[in-house]
């Protein structure tokens, strides 16, 4: 797990606190919304394949604060539609029938150096199930777009679920940058994001999550 820096817990309690003094609307208590909220953002969702072909069908459930994850979620289910695995691709949140899919792939962004935990509670909860078949996992983050070198770090960040869970022997583990957009950022996050020096752009290597996606298919089903 990386632990926070001095510097960076610093920075992020004086960007709060200010926050707390400044973004106050006058005499009113709140935070004035065209401040404090993001924009709408857009969770993908589907399915595709044949949806008779019981036999091979592949679960793809991920969780995303800001929706980078997701579109990396869409775009490894098409990979599998295409390699004739159907695939259902959902929010976690939304995934049920665990137990109908011959595979699943669960995938979360990376948020204050750790696998988002909506991702990780839902592999300890569904455990019993996800132990009886073939599972990969993906972490999204912006970590690899500013340090394409820093991949053994990011993959570390699954160690907590990995130790966790020891039952769950995943068949492959990807790892992808992901995409920032400030308009998708509260007030307050943007504020961090920035003075961490965090990119703003698309650095989804598309082609790469193909190939990961497309590797994983045979192993599978």
């Amino acid at each position: 797990m990386k632990a926070i820096t001095r510097r960076e817990f610093m920075i992020t309690g004086s960007i709060l606190a200010g926050a707390a003094v400044t973004c106050l609307v006058p005499g009113s208590g709140v935070l004035p919304t065209s401040k404090a909220h993001a924009a709408a953002v857009d969770f993908p969702e589907g399915k595709c394949g044949d949806e008779k072909n019981m036999e091979k069908r592949v679960l793809v459930a991920y969780a995303s604060k800001y929706g980078s994850t997701g579109g990396v979620a869409d775009a490894i289910g098409k990979e599998l539609c295409s390699k004739d695995v159907a695939a259902d691709t959902v929010l976690i949140k939304n995934a049920n029938n665990i137990s109908s899919y011959q595979g699943v792939i669960i995938g979360g962004a990376v948020y204050m150096g750790k696998w988002i935990s909506e991702a990780a509670d839902f592999v300890k909860q569904n455990k019993d199930t996800l132990c009886k078949v073939p599972v990969a996992y993906f972490l999204v983050g912006m970590t690899l777009a500013r340090h394409p070198e820093k991949r053994t770090e990011v993959l570390s960040y699954m160690d907590p679920i990995l130790k966790a869970v020891p039952e769950i022997k995943p068949v492959g583990i990807g790892t992808f940058a992901g995409a920032m957009d400030y308009n998708n950022l509260s007030w307050i996050n943007k504020k961090i994001m920035k003075s961490k020096g965090s990119p703003e752009g698309d650095f989804r290597d598309w082609n790469a999550i193909r190939s990961w996606a497309g590797g994983l298919a045979s192993r599978l089903v």
